[in-house]
């Protein structure tokens, strides 16, 4: 069987740890470098449904893009965290995650968005090297957002129409409304990201740009597909599982 470091040192080829931003907290959080894997569950987040769908798998690991604590200072059942790390450890159970380091990599975060939504000819921007900008063949918002929709699974849309059509689209996974800036410099028409607060969508309107928030989990769990088939390209004998009891945590109330 595979170790844990093993598992680790592949995904560190992908999404070397020493390329977090510096709040982050990444790498095997949870666990023993030298305990053997046969199972193991990829993840957005582990949550405790999570560890449940991975102790009913057998899995002895889990990997997830978003970290389980960033300033831990005591481990006890009276908080969600802790809950989760005592949960891990009573399993046996080790955890990888694998975060901005993940965002930043070729091949990780904001590439598998850029793919998703058919994005061609990306390129780099934003500060911290982690958004991507390229194009989309011309078209109306509207018919856009339903692809952007349709392609995440996102349950729901927010959105500034800035009356504009749809060609040079700057995606950024999770958290982007702060690079808005940065994306309307790199030329964008059109930003799709999450998080968006009240005052970057009255930004985007004023900017003339179209701003499409499609929900933390939808821009980012694109990625989990590629973690698994990483992990399987490399580990043949490793069982590998992508999670189905996580999914978009919000949801769009549509009315009766």
């Amino acid at each position: 069987m595979v170790k844990v470091s093993e598992i680790f040192e592949k995904l560190n080829e992908l999404a070397p740890v020493d390329t977090k931003l510096d709040f982050d907290n990444v790498g095997l959080l949870v666990g023993s470098w030298e305990d053997e894997i046969s199972r193991v569950l990829v993840a957005l987040d582990i949550t405790m449904d999570v560890i449940g769908e991975a102790k009913s798998m057998g899995a002895e690991l889990i990997v997830s893009h978003h970290p389980m604590f960033f300033e831990l200072k005591s481990v006890t059942d009276s908080d969600t965290t802790g809950g989760r790390v005592l949960a891990l450890a009573r399993a046996g159970m080790s955890a990888i995650c694998m975060h901005t380091n993940l965002d930043k990599a070729f091949g990780g975060v904001n590439d598998a968005l850029t793919e998703a939504l058919g994005i061609e000819d990306a390129e780099v921007f934003g500060a911290d090297a982690v958004g991507r900008v390229g194009y989309v063949p011309e078209q109306g918002l509207r018919d856009f957002m339903a692809h952007v929709k349709g392609a995440l699974n996102a349950d729901g849309l927010r959105f500034v129409d800035a009356g504009r059509p749809v060609n040079r689209v700057a995606v950024l996974g999770g958290a982007g409304g702060g690079e808005l800036i940065e994306a309307v410099e790199a030329g964008a028409d059109t930003y799709v990201t999450a998080d968006v607060k009240h005052h970057q969508f009255i930004d985007a309107r004023e900017l003339g740009v179209n701003l499409i928030d499609a929900g933390h989990f939808s821009t980012e769990n694109v990625v989990v597909p590629k973690l698994a088939e990483l992990l399987e390209n490399e580990f043949p004998d490793l069982e590998v599982a992508i999670s189905r009891a996580h999914c978009q945590p919000e949801r769009f109330f549509q009315g009766y």
